[in-house]
């Protein structure tokens, strides 16, 4: 049980976004860092930052298909499935571990993150169902 509270340290923020694309240059540069066990994605004209804290992500990220093979479109849709479960999840602390599911993830369906953001977010995902032998979604293409 100890490991599983110093591995599951799970956070994904974004933050501040806002609920208007109005003025937001789209195509700024995204900041990618990644370390041994930590990524952070950030946009500073977008007001977001993205930090995945997870041993062995990056390693299994190595592993899963290239970026490129799925559709920006397809990522983003994925994407805003997987964050209302895992949301609804973390609200119901009795019900799924707190250890795993830690902190609601601000993801907005109407700001275009970049194929790069989405990519990460959607094997995150995959990531927390295999490791931690959960499932998000019924369906999977």
């Amino acid at each position: 049980m100890k490991t599983i509270l110093q591995i599951s340290l799970l956070f994904i923020f974004i933050y501040s976004c806002s609920s208007t694309n109005k003025g937001k240059d789209m195509n700024a540069p995204i900041t990618t860092d990644i370390g041994s066990d930590t990524i952070r994605i950030s946009n500073d004209s977008l007001s977001y930052e993205i930090i995945i804290i997870e041993p062995g992500f990056n390693a299994w990220l190595v592993t899963q298909r290239p970026r490129g093979f799925y559709s920006k479109q397809f990522l983003a849709n994925r994407n805003r499935q997987y964050v209302i479960e895992y949301n609804q999840r973390v609200l119901q602390p009795q019900r799924f571990n707190p250890n795993i599911y830690e902190q609601q993830i601000n993801y907005q369906s109407n700001i275009d993150y970049g194929y790069e953001v989405n990519y990460l977010l959607f094997n995150y995902f995959l990531f927390l169902e295999q490791r931690y032998r959960q499932r998000f979604i019924l369906t999977r293409s």
